[in-house]
């Protein structure tokens, strides 16, 4: 069912995309310019401006589902439950052969020092 919706939304995004491109700049472009702006003398709304509420209500409407949808089925799981309980290893050997405890320093309170020149 999901994936369903998701195919939806997806041909939804590329129907949307299409469109706002195919409009017609009015002006400048990135909003500047083509004076009045949404209460321009242009009342009507055309074909590619109805086409675009469709498909942007669409896009909203499928995600607002998915949404849902995957809240619902994920509503009795946790990220946290998914870990499991077993505790991380304590000791793993490195390539050569070394373990992580032979490679971290002494944990004393002591500064450590470079090894005497014998």
């Amino acid at each position: 069912m999901e994936n369903v919706i998701l195919v939806i939304l997806l041909i939804l995004a590329l129907g949307l995309i299409g469109v706002v491109l195919l409009q017609r700049s009015e002006g400048g472009g990135l909003g500047i310019g083509g004076g009045g702006g949404v209460m321009s003398a242009r009342g009507a709304a055309t074909a590619l401006t109805k086409v675009t509420w469709a498909l942007g209500i669409g896009f909203m409407a499928t995600a607002l589902i998915l949404t849902i949808l995957s809240a619902r089925n994920s509503a009795d799981q946790s990220v946290v439950d998914a870990l499991g309980d077993e505790p991380p290893a304590a000791e793993t050997t490195l390539p050569g052969g070394l373990t992580l405890d032979e490679m971290l320093p002494p944990t004393s309170d002591e500064p450590l020092a470079p090894p005497r020149a014998d």
